[in-house]
């Protein structure tokens, strides 16, 4: 395997970091002022059970993000991580429930299992060159309908296994629940995946320009099958997580949440043609869709308002990616 990989000028370089740090600037920003905004619009929104609530609704979005991060750096796409996260989910139970695997066993083999679909996706898509958005739209469609078969169409529950909702609700640090350690783990050992190894750099540079990144022999099709297969492992924690807050495992549940953790991902500023994106800006896109989902609620908008709204940020988002396009 050869390391080789195309030199990037120093100028330029730098001040592409430095549009990335005032871009992520600009998403926090924005993330104080909503929060301001629903805190003086509603005093619930202030309560210490809704942000409770908000770090949970956090913490799934911001797994599946992280995975995703990695793919659209590249300038792909993964449709199939919402219910991919689903049938991790059911995987699980059938691991702990069903076959009563001990509890170590059975998280491993349900991250493996992400890692799994991950890859079936990076075949399809690195090895036989299928279009990301049609064969992640298979997976999902695939995901979906496996959840559902394997679970019977009903939920499979872990009441007899309470140190598996341990995993979530528990508290290591008190206050602080064990799902938000957990992202916040994943969030940094993501960043420095993708800031401080051959693999990010790879990542980036497949996403800035694939042939070139070709020609200066790198194997980008076996890079991307490793890509879009981390990005499964993650959906398998994700379903790891949401089926340990729920207390069991629901074989709809993962329905929109692929949605919602694209959108987190170009909020954040990940372009959605490859090439850019950090760590740090998906953290922020996550949270940012969560306080909406949240505080749009807890005001009493109507669901349909709801997904008027969060389609316009996602339009405004991917509009501001399209003028940054534009002028670099």
């Amino acid at each position: 395997m050869s390391t080789a990989i195309a030199p990037v000028d120093a100028g330029p370089r730098k001040s592409s970091d430095l549009r990335g740090r005032l871009e992520q600037l600009l998403a926090f920003a924005g993330l104080i002022v909503i929060v301001v905004f629903f805190a003086i619009a509603n005093e619930n929104f202030r309560t210490f059970s809704n942000i409770t609530a908000i770090l949970f609704s956090t913490v799934v979005i911001g797994i599946l993000a992280l995975g995703t991060t990695f793919v659209i750096i590249t300038g792909g796409i993964d449709l199939s991580i919402g219910t991919g996260m689903t049938l991790c989910a059911v995987m699980s139970g059938v691991f702990l429930i069903n076959w009563n695997l001990p509890l170590g066993l059975g998280l491993l083999l349900t991250v493996l299992f992400g890692g799994l679909i991950g890859l079936v996706n990076g075949f399809n898509v690195a090895i036989l060159g299928l279009p990301p958005f049609i064969a992640t739209l298979a997976m999902m469609l695939v995901a979906q309908g496996l959840a559902l078969v394997l679970s019977n169409s009903a939920p499979i529950y872990f009441s007899v296994l309470p140190a598996f909702s341990e995993i979530s609700t528990g508290e290591i640090i008190p206050k602080v629940p064990n799902a938000v350690l957990v992202l916040l783990v994943l969030a940094v050992l993501a960043a420095i995946l993708l800031g401080r190894t051959l693999f990010g750099r790879y990542t980036f540079s497949i996403g800035s320009n694939e042939e070139a990144t070709e020609l200066s022999g790198i194997n980008t099709r076996k890079w991307k099958l490793i890509i879009y297969t981390v990005a499964g492992l993650f959906t398998g924690i994700a379903g790891i997580m949401i089926s340990a807050r729920l207390g069991s495992a629901q074989p709809a549940t993962g329905q929109g949440y692929e949605l919602q953790a694209i959108a987190a991902v170009v909020i954040g500023g990940t372009s959605l043609t490859g090439g850019k994106g950090s760590i740090v800006g998906t953290v922020i896109g996550a949270l940012i869709i969560s306080v909406l989902n949240n505080g749009l609620r807890i005001m009493s908008i109507p669901q349909e308002w709801q997904n008027v709204i969060l389609g316009l940020v996602i339009l405004g988002a991917v509009y501001a990616d399209m003028a940054r396009k534009r002028t670099t």
